[in-house]
């Protein structure tokens, strides 16, 4: 495989299972350094073995901004730079209908996966203008550009990552930091656990090559946008949606 990120510093969220880890993994394969912020312990002790390399393993609540500032000085201080952040970590809630979503499940949605995305990106800021050079993925899903029906704090969520992707490349747009996101349709993870079947059944029958997207097909697209390649997109989303997207 080829080393597109040798001697580059990677920084994967949520990489200790699903999604992330297959980003780490593909990372890692193509030669750079990894630290893997997650909130799960034994996963994180696991990750060298699994991966078959060093990793910088940094047990974080992302929901905590000073704890992600520490982290990512601490990563930065300890590899050497901070070249790339892929914001993975998220959580789906539960499924209910709007008027009956739990006040208490609807802002734990959307401090992760709004506040703990925001406290990421603002904090490998400015450690990549200090070395002139970044790149930030961030993962939203389709839900956030279509709205899935009893899912009203995850789709929220996932457009709220996009605005602030866009707004955040748009900031950056005259330097060498990119900023983009992704987002997938339903990829088969052990996120579904949190999910009732009949959600998982409505997610499959609104993508029209019939099949669940793959952690490996995400992980593809989302290496490219972390790449030197990808140097003229910016504020950008980009679909791996089974051709469910339609915008």
């Amino acid at each position: 495989m080829t080393q597109r990120f040798a001697g580059r510093v990677a920084v994967v969220t949520g990489g200790a299972s699903g999604i992330g880890f297959a980003i780490a993994a593909r990372l890692a394969a193509e030669g750079a350094r990894l630290a893997v912020w997650d909130n799960d312990a034994a996963a994180l002790a696991s990750l060298p073995g699994r991966l078959g390399v060093e990793v910088l393993a940094q047990r974080l609540d992302l929901t905590d901004a000073a704890a992600v500032e520490l982290a990512a000085q601490q990563t930065a201080d300890t590899l050497g730079s901070l070249d790339i952040l892929v914001a993975s970590a998220g959580i789906t809630g539960p499924n209910f209908s709007t008027w009956d979503y739990p006040i208490d499940a609807w802002q734990r949605v959307i401090d992760v996966n709004v506040n703990g995305v925001f406290y990421c990106n603002r904090a490998v800021v400015p450690h990549m203008r200090r070395t002139g050079w970044g790149r930030i993925v961030n993962i939203a899903s389709v839900a956030g550009k279509e709205g899935n029906p009893n899912a009203s704090a995850y789709s929220t969520s996932k457009a709220a990552v996009i605005g602030l992707t866009k707004s955040l490349g748009k900031e950056l747009a005259n330097t060498e930091i990119r900023v983009n996101c992704v987002t997938p349709a339903a990829v088969q993870t052990p996120i579904f656990n949190q999910m009732n079947q009949s959600q998982i059944d409505f997610m499959l029958s609104k993508i029209p090559m019939g099949r669940f997207g793959t952690v490996d097909e995400v992980a593809a697209l989302v290496c490219w946008l972390a790449s030197e390649e990808a140097s003229f997109s910016t504020a950008a989303v980009f679909d791996c949606s089974g051709g469910r997207a339609t915008y």
